[in-house]
């Protein structure tokens, strides 16, 4: 079968570590992480014109952009639990053609389908991003997986940055619904890839017995699993928030247009691509995971609120280049932290990894439908931007407090 593509199998994580095949499984990586990106926030630049075809109002038109998060966030702890369950590679392979389903949007015949195949895309989100974890931790070093999710990072940012940038120019050429099925080709082609060059871990079971739920307490509730939990939930919030509603935002209360507002709004994620970099490789360079936690604090906060205060370009500019390296260069460190726990195992780190995405995914979830909510009911956006910043100031704290590590190059 194409699964059976690469049948052999290497059998010790010592060969898994130095097998040059594990080259290949990072490109799939990669790969994966491009295709969510350039499907998660594709909808965003789009909004209005999806509001002026099928008439809805802002709060529902918000959920092309906000279901795939709640959806990620409801599956993501269970999901963890499945993924020990069936294994890796079953989960990889659902993951990526739920994702693909994107590709048909052109076909939805009304806004309820569209919401469908959001919902898909959201099922098979939650499962790429949780097995990817126990992935990382099975081909690769301790070292390299600081930079390989960085590297990973980079190609989801990218795919952001991708989507924003030329959703608008592809929408005026053939047609938004259009625009989006080509965003979601991207997850049929990763699909066909996984299933013909993905191999196989080890000669044991996929199948692993249910973790205890003793043993799951007391994963969830390591006090460095809590602050990585919390410290991301609050910069995924506010940086979920204004990529949707800065668009919106800047189009009608700054008089930008809705092109340059979609240029502006995709730099988050375009100085993401370098600043992911830079959390990847750092803290195998330097040696301080902390320091990659405390910095991008302050900077989600000074940067989130000066995308919406300052009212000339030159600073909205600068404001969201600085929230945009803020938002994205601790993202390494909150998902290579935890493989670093003593006596963390793949299976476990599914388990925290699909906590933060439920924790996180909720907060991204909410607070794009907070802010539309608020301004339809305030005729303003102000309100909820600021409630969104109030709850970035938790990565500062996650990083404050976080308790003593060892160097990430250990």
């Amino acid at each position: 079968t194409p699964m059976e593509a690469f049948p052999d199998k290497v059998s010790t994580d010592q060969g898994l570590s130095k097998s040059r095949y594990r080259f290949v499984i990072a490109g799939l990586l990669l790969l994966a992480n491009l295709a969510l990106g350039l499907n998660l926030f594709a909808a965003s630049p789009i909004v209005p014109l999806i509001i002026e075809d099928y008439g809805v109002n802002r709060a529902a038109a918000g959920l092309l952009v906000t279901l795939p998060l709640m959806v990620a966030a409801v599956l993501g702890l269970p999901g963890g639990l499945i993924i020990a369950r069936i294994g890796v590679r079953r989960a990889f392979t659902a993951g990526w053609w739920l994702m693909a389903l994107a590709a048909l949007s052109a076909l939805a015949p009304n806004f309820g389908t569209l919401l469908v195949l959001r919902l898909a895309y959201g099922l098979g989100m939650a499962l790429l991003f949780t097995a990817t974890g126990p992935i990382l931790m099975q081909w690769f070093q301790p070292k390299e997986v600081f930079m390989v999710n960085g590297l990973n990072q980079a190609a989801f940012s990218l795919g952001i940055a991708t989507s924003l940038f030329t959703a608008v120019p592809l929408a005026d050429a053939v047609g938004w619904s259009r625009a989006l099925s080509i965003f979601g080709i991207a997850g049929v082609v990763g699909a066909m890839a996984w299933m013909y060059l993905s191999r196989p871990v080890g000669q044991a079971s996929p199948s692993v017995p249910m973790v205890t739920r003793k043993a799951l307490w007391s994963i969830l509730s390591n006090r460095t699993v809590l602050l990585l939990v919390v410290g991301d939930a609050g910069a995924l919030l506010q940086y979920s928030a204004l990529t949707t509603w800065l668009p919106s935002f800047y189009n009608e209360v700054r008089g930008i247009s809705l092109s340059q507002a979609g240029i502006i709004t995709g730099l988050l994620t375009f100085v993401g691509v370098f600043a992911v970099l830079l959390g990847g490789f750092g803290p195998a360079r330097f040696g301080s995971n902390k320091a990659f936690l405390i910095v991008p604090g302050i900077m989600v906060v000074l940067g989130g609120l000066g995308a919406f205060l300052f009212g000339n370009l030159v600073g909205i500019y600068f404001s969201v280049i600085v929230l945009g390296v803020g938002s994205w260069l601790y993202v390494p460190t909150i998902f290579s932290l935890p493989m670093e726990i003593p006596g963390m195992t793949p299976e476990n780190v599914a388990l925290v990894w699909g906590f933060i995405i439920t924790v996180a995914g909720s907060g991204a979830f909410l607070s794009p439908l907070l802010v539309g909510a608020l301004r339809d009911l305030s005729g303003s956006f102000m309100p909820g931007f600021i409630i969104c910043a109030v709850a970035a100031l938790s990565l500062l704290a996650a990083g404050i407090f976080m308790p003593k590590l060892a160097p990430a190059n250990e």
